[in-house]
């Protein structure tokens, strides 16, 4: 097709990171204050007063200071309200992305000419001023992250405590795994490598939260530092949730950009983008083994843009657990040993809730300006638990016969790639098949109980418990001599109605 005119071409021109680590809580900025601070630093790297110049403004939900007007506070603090406002539907790991192909969505159709997408949480800050409280007396602070995710849940996965992101990653990490064919050793060897990379990414970035490089050593040895959260999952492995960030993205189109005398070097061309889901109820997908909406995504978004995986210079594959990297690359076919992000991943480049990839953007952005005219990259951004997905294409070169007005929902391939979901028992006696698990640790280094997936001779789903002190079946569930998935074993019944899971033989 026809190139866009440049009134139509969205571009990248102003990035703005903020990480704010004051040692008295009380000094510490809110959200609101870490994305104001961030529209004004991307402003500053824009080189022009474009802030009043805004018609469209995205903000990433957030959950720290919760307030559901945030992005009607911001546009409110800026010298003249945008035309568009909007605000995410929830704190998810995609929407910075959706947020800048929504913001490019509106550029190429004509209906925007300045945007910018902003995010921030402050979970050290809120953290910090709770503990304090409690220490005056005061009544405890509820849980944020746990309130938010248990309000989700339904009454089943609350039963088994398969209710936070902690307790469902898992699913996928231990069953991929086995379809993959790897031993416990192997799977955490991947995870090791990919994330001792992204330590170093981190190490060399001023605007991470950890700047120390790791070995893969370090990642997967479990001491007092580094103790295991969930199985086969240690500290060191998961997102880093208690910082203070923000971070913003002002785009424009291109004839905006060229008006302005922005050097062409410093422009960032944004692609069409691609997006699909999972079924929200992740107990109710056709398994644990693939993801058909991060495939039909990364292949959706490679061509739509008329490139292949070989063609990307920079990847940022979403690292909140392994277990999204390792489905991600394998369907771009990454190497192990080239890093999987621009901006030092969710452990150490930072985990805001639902905003960390609105800071791998703002890094892709400098790493593409400082590189070759032809650097290409891909942000890929999955949110919820594993059930949401989005990525983008960011090119120092302007895209050619590309439909960049066209919309990114990529759902129908995803469906039409699924196979059925199995029928979801409420409870089951008998015997059945292990198909996941997932075993949370306490503080203490313990294991307090397992999850069990399972299926039915007969292939129908349900969900069994191990208790935490039935050690025999704990200590088969983690042996990295055998794999448990695929393993035989009987549900019966307990006093408190739930199912029990007991290992044949």
């Amino acid at each position: 097709m026809a190139d866009l005119p440049s009134e139509r071409i969205p571009v990248i021109i102003g990035v703005g990171q903020i990480n704010d680590r004051p040692a008295d809580p009380d000094k510490g900025l809110d959200s609101f204050g870490l994305m104001l601070a961030a529209l004004k630093a991307a402003e500053d790297d824009a080189g022009h007063p474009l802030l009043g110049e805004l018609d469209w403004l995205g903000v990433e939900d957030q959950i720290s200071f919760p307030d559901r007007d945030m992005h009607e506070r911001l546009a409110a603090a800026l010298p003249h309200p945008p035309r568009h406002r909007e605000i995410t539907v929830l704190p998810g790991g995609e929407g910075p992305i959706e947020l800048i192909n929504d913001a490019a969505l509106a550029i190429a159709r004509g209906d925007a000419a300045v945007a910018a997408a902003v995010g921030g949480e402050a979970m050290r800050t809120a953290g910090q001023r709770a503990k304090a409280a409690a220490a005056r007396g005061e009544p405890l602070q509820p849980d944020i992250l746990g309130a938010a995710a248990e309000a989700l849940a339904t009454p089943l996965m609350r039963q088994y405590r398969l209710v936070n992101p902690i307790d469902v990653y898992p699913l996928y990490e231990n069953a991929t795994r086995a379809a993959w064919g790897q031993s416990l050793a192997e799977a955490q060897a991947e995870s090791a490598a990919i994330w001792s990379a992204m330590s170093q990414v981190a190490a060399a970035n001023p605007n991470a939260w950890l700047r120390k490089a790791m070995t893969p050593e370090q990642i997967t040895t479990v001491d007092d530092d580094n103790r295991m959260v969930s199985f086969p999952y240690s500290k060191l492995m998961v997102a880093n949730n208690a910082v203070n960030q923000g971070a913003a993205v002002i785009m424009t189109s291109l004839a905006v950009a060229r008006e302005l005398g922005i050097p062409e070097d410093r422009l960032i061309y944004v692609g069409r983008g691609a997006a699909a889901h999972e079924p929200d109820d992740y107990l109710r997908r056709e398994g644990y083994t693939r993801s058909t909406s991060i495939i039909a995504t990364l292949s959706n978004v490679l061509a739509f843009n008329e490139i292949t995986a070989a063609d990307l210079d920079l990847v940022e594959l979403y690292s909140c657990f392994p277990t999204v990297p390792k489905m991600a690359r394998r369907v771009l076919d990454w190497p192990i040993d080239k890093p999987v992000t621009a901006y030092g991943g969710l452990t150490f480049g930072g985990g805001p809730i639902g905003n960390c990839m609105m800071h791998a953007t703002a890094a892709m952005t400098e790493k593409l300006r400082a590189g070759a005219p032809d650097r290409t990259g891909l942000v890929f951004a999955n949110g919820g638990f594993a059930t949401h997905n989005h990525a983008i294409v960011l090119s120092r070169q302007a895209p050619r016969g590309i439909d960049l007005a066209a919309d990114y929902d990529v759902l129908a391939d995803a469906e039409a790639a699924r196979e059925p979901a199995p029928q979801l028992l409420d409870n089951h006696v008998g015997p059945g098949a292990i198909e996941s698990f997932v075993i949370p640790y306490g503080r203490d280094g313990r294991p307090r109980f397992a999850t069990i997936v399972a299926r039915t001779l007969q292939g129908q789903r349900f969900v069994a418990h191990v208790p935490g002190d039935d050690h025999q079946t704990l200590t088969m569930l983690t042996s990295p001599e055998s794999e448990p998935i695929g393993s035989l074993g009987r549900a019966s019944t307990m006093e408190d109605g739930r199912t029990l899971w007991t290992p044949a033989g």
